[in-house]
């Protein structure tokens, strides 16, 4: 697989806490990437710098698309925030959905927020919902419905604009373990599953478990990375390089 992000050398820094201490990723086009490490480890500031939502004090992130590769953290606000709303697409745990808008327009957003018509936009949204169990739920709001179903209509809104990657922050943090799994069943199949890329943080092994690889951190630092290749483990450590 070719890498669609690849990062190097980030550096993130809090005043005198070292959030990234110089990390070196490269995110492979089409894999279920976990990120995982204790709270303070850098996991989530490592996710946020991925997506351009912040921007290394040192280090770069290249994006590369079919046009062309892009320097995330080169580009000014306003692009940053175009390649969000066009190129990547978010689930976080608590959802973050509108509780005034019914389950479709939260959907639809995202399109209509790209200039989609409404109706349009509402039609494909509600075809994401159907395709994770949600049928016949389109106008109920948020409020009405389980948290199980609530965050599937998260993975439909980040869905919805057919995205080159999609990130999730703790997507089944606020979830029981049987609803965990129904949520990252809509996950995965809605992104791995249509070819295209994952990046998760969660603190949780069964469900990094189920991604193709593993990515631990400790003091903004990768301590450990486990790939799940043909049926066996992979691990490599920055001191001991690979072994099974």
């Amino acid at each position: 697989m070719a890498a669609i992000l690849e990062a190097s050398d980030l550096i993130k820094s809090y005043g005198v806490t070292h959030a990234l201490a110089g990390v070196t990723l490269d995110v492979q086009a089409g894999e279920a990437l976990a990120i995982m490490g204790a709270s303070g480890s850098g996991k989530s500031t490592l996710l946020h710098v991925l997506a351009g939502i912040l921007t290394p004090d040192a280090g770069q992130v290249s994006l590369h698309t079919q046009r062309g590769t892009v320097s995330v953290g080169a580009l000014n606000d306003g692009a940053r925030s175009a390649l969000r709303r066009d190129a990547f697409g978010f689930v976080f745990q608590q959802g973050l959905l509108i509780p005034e808008l019914t389950a479709v327009e939260n959907a639809a957003l995202p399109l209509m927020l790209k200039g989609v018509a409404r109706q349009e936009a509402e039609q494909r949204a509600g075809q994401w919902l159907a395709s994770l169990g949600l049928a016949g739920l389109e106008q109920r709001r948020i409020g009405q419905l389980s948290g199980g179903q609530a965050q599937r209509v998260a993975v439909a809104r980040a869905q919805v604009i057919e995205p080159l990657v999609v990130f999730a922050d703790e997507p089944t943090g606020a979830l029981d373990s049987a609803t965990s799994a129904e949520v990252m069943d809509a996950l995965i199949g809605s992104t791995t599953g249509r070819g295209r890329t994952l990046v998760v943080v969660t603190h949780d092994e069964s469900i990094a478990a189920r991604c193709t690889r593993v990515v631990r951190l400790r003091d903004g630092r990768i301590v450990e990375t486990r790939s799940h290749v043909g049926g066996m483990d992979y691990i490599q450590t920055p001191a001991q390089g690979d072994r099974r």
